[in-house]
């Protein structure tokens, strides 16, 4: 058990040596007592310890005040403690210095005197002098006597060593025996968390030994971040500018909102029955969207790149001679332009007969336009398996000149001039009513 003592002693004689100036004066949370609820008494010390600003001032171990100020008074030290108004002491009082447990802080400990009667009540402003102040050994000093006695020191210093024990124990048994105590506890609280120890320093040396292999990288990033932090620096004054804006920004924008939140939440419950409509549009709001947006002009138009334009040009070209049957009259009469409905009429009446020979069927193939507007028809899906259609789809289109070898069919003149179709002038040529089995089946048997 020694061998941990021993190391544990030397980290407190080091921890004790160190000191950070100004420290003491930092504002900390938590003080056991309240400045307006309390008085304040000095005591002197010849020998504070480690004693600082903040230590505990305890009674029967329990926490009733602070040290708030440590000083140097010609060759002792003075320490001032802050202790609760609610606390009642003799004005003879005696204060030592102590520790928590063995390798603990330090605290101030005042009790009632011993050796005397107590008399008085200390207050505000009383001084506990030198001759009724001490201190508790510290563990190190015992241990080191006793190393010394150990190494060599010689069997003569037993009896100066006896005589400082005497010292150190005379009038102070009980408290060494709960120094004692809290030591016995402290060590084998220290034994029983032996291997959590080991433990925490092998996670150290692996610490260690990775920090020492990634030293390169270390050293990198710590050159990388030299340069940002140059960067932040020169540009402290536009960052301080900027968040100053945003401060006053915020300001702004918490009295515009304050000032307008009444009117945006109207604004927004008179928006609600739209969007409840344009939800229930669902999928019928694209498609119309698409045609608002594209009439009245051609499907393409919506092509067009968001922020360009595009140019509409209509062209008519209107020929009289197309629109008169049988290529107009004569004598001198004016042709008469016949009605687009009418057309259109004609043109469906000849889909509905199924019948290319019939009279609706002759009047159509006697105009071009109007077998432009049979052909324009036949392609639409509702027309699919029209014997007329069929007919029209399975020749070759073509308006011009009469084609050599198809003749025209009695009864329906200029046939081959508007369908301009060998396949259909062979079939009607061969003087057989029926047509072959496969142009019988192309045609949907309309013959």
């Amino acid at each position: 058990m020694l061998r941990w003592v021993v190391p544990l002693t030397g980290l407190a004689l080091v921890a004790t040596g160190c000191k950070f100036d100004g420290a003491y004066d930092l504002p900390l949370p938590g003080s056991p007592v309240d400045a307006d609820h309390s008085y304040e008494v000095t005591a002197e010390f010849a020998d504070i310890l480690n004693v600082v600003p903040r230590s505990p001032v305890m009674v029967d171990d329990v926490t009733v005040g602070e040290v708030t100020e440590v000083e140097r008074v010609g060759w002792h030290a003075q320490i001032t403690l802050r202790v609760r108004d609610d606390v009642t002491l003799p004005d003879n009082a005696i204060a030592d210095i102590r520790q928590v447990s063995l390798l603990g802080e330090k605290y101030v400990a005042l009790e009632a005197p011993t050796d005397v009667s107590p008399t008085g009540t200390l207050s505000d402003g009383d001084n506990i002098p030198l001759s009724a102040t001490g201190r508790n050994p510290e563990v190190e000093e015992v241990l080191g006597a006793l190393s010394f006695l150990l190494s060599g020191g010689g069997v003569g210093q037993l009896g100066t060593i006896t005589q400082e024990l005497n010292n150190v124990m005379d009038g102070r048994t009980g408290r060494l025996r709960h120094l004692l105590g809290s030591l016995e506890d402290v060590v084998g609280t220290l034994d029983d968390q032996k291997a959590d120890i080991i433990h925490a320093m092998e996670s150290i040396d692996h610490l260690t030994a990775t920090l020492n292999t990634e030293k390169t990288t270390i050293t990198d990033a710590l050159d990388v971040a030299g340069p940002a932090v140059d960067v932040l620096a020169a540009q402290h004054d536009e960052l301080i500018a900027m968040l100053t804006s945003l401060d006053h920004l915020g300001v702004v924008g918490t009295r515009v909102i304050g000032a307008s939140k009444d009117d945006i939440l109207k604004s927004l419950a008179h928006l609600q029955p739209i969007l409840q409509k344009l939800n229930e549009a669902g999928d019928s709001l694209a498609p119309g969207l698409n045609l608002l947006v594209s009439f009245p002009f051609p499907k393409e138009a919506s092509e067009v790149v968001s922020g360009d334009y595009a140019n509409t040009s209509i062209r008519a070209d209107i020929n009289l001679e197309n629109l008169i049957p049988n290529g107009g009259g004569g004598g001198g009469i004016p042709p008469v332009v016949p009605d687009p409905g009418q057309i259109l009429s004609q043109v469906e009446r000849c889909l509905k007969s199924g019948d290319i020979t019939s009279k609706a069927c002759l009047k159509v193939l006697d105009d071009a336009d109007r077998v432009k507007q049979l052909r324009k028809q036949c392609k639409k899906k509702k027309y699919d398996g029209n014997p007329v259609c069929s007919i029209i789809e399975a020749v070759p289109g073509g308006d011009g000149p009469d084609l050599p070898g198809l003749p025209d069919l009695p009864g329906v003149p200029g046939l081959s001039r508007l369908l301009g179709a060998t396949a259909l002038g062979d079939a009607l040529s061969s003087g057989d009513p029926s047509p072959a089995p496969s142009q019988a089946a192309l045609y949907g048997g309309a013959w």
